[in-house]
């Protein structure tokens, strides 16, 4: 992530946001040779060990951020013929990563906090295959900008309609993953929305009948009774 991110980081550090980023070892060389160099590190468990420091990129004008080296210990797969009557041979190995980071707390908080941006990549995962967010509808910039707003807006929109109504599933965790199991986007809308109907003119006036369903109509009137309160 980090490349070009000096200003971004630095107006994170400044508004007390706190932050963990990868660092690219194909772009920062200097960080393969402090791993290289290393020759004690600390250890967390059996899987992970790791040592920090402080460092900055040369090309930045910033003061030195904390940077925390994670190594893991996987099963390194053997090639060749294996004596599996009398025993199985496992050589190990290890992969790293780099995290940059304000936050102050240990090193395995870091690792779980970093770790759990896997859920935040699921909610743009789930605005991009239910809302469409990676549609690129015009070709005037204004309106693509439109079109991205109201995408996040019908988002946010489901989200703060279960939050409104249903009680947090979970407390705070060092993932930090959100406190609400939330349904999707295409969940709410299969259930609520595109159910099988039928236009007719009864009396002349346009109607639009649907089945009768006790569990759709009792979760629609919870979502206007929360708004209700709300407003």
């Amino acid at each position: 992530m980090v490349g070009n991110n000096q200003n971004l980081l630095a107006q994170l550090h400044t508004c007390g946001v706190e932050f963990s980023v990868s660092l690219p070892f194909e772009r920062f060389c200097e960080l393969k040779r402090m791993v290289e160099d290393r020759k004690r590190w600390h250890w967390l468990d059996a899987t992970w060990s790791y040592f920090e420091t402080s460092w900055l990129p040369k090309s930045w004008d910033d003061a030195p951020y904390r940077v925390i080296f994670i190594r893991k210990r996987y099963a390194k797969p053997r090639k060749g013929p294996l004596q599996l009557d009398l025993f199985e041979p496992r050589d190990t190995d290890y992969q790293y990563k780099a995290i940059m980071t304000d936050k102050t707390v240990g090193p395995h908080a870091v690792l779980l906090f970093h770790n759990g941006r896997g859920s935040q990549e699921g909610v743009l995962g789930e605005a991009k295959q239910h809302a469409q967010l990676d549609c690129v509808p015009c070709r005037r910039l204004v309106a693509n900008q439109m079109y991205m707003a109201a995408t996040l807006l019908a988002h946010n929109l489901g989200r703060e309609l279960q939050m409104a109504t249903w009680a947090q599933d979970r407390k705070t965790t060092p993932t930090r993953m959100a406190l609400w199991a939330f349904d999707t986007l295409g969940t709410l809308r299969d259930r609520l929305i595109r159910r099988a109907g039928k236009v007719t003119r009864p009396g002349g006036k346009l109607t639009l009948t649907v089945s009768a369903n006790d569990t759709a109509r009792e979760e629609f009137l919870t979502y206007l009774d929360a708004l209700r309160h709300a407003a």
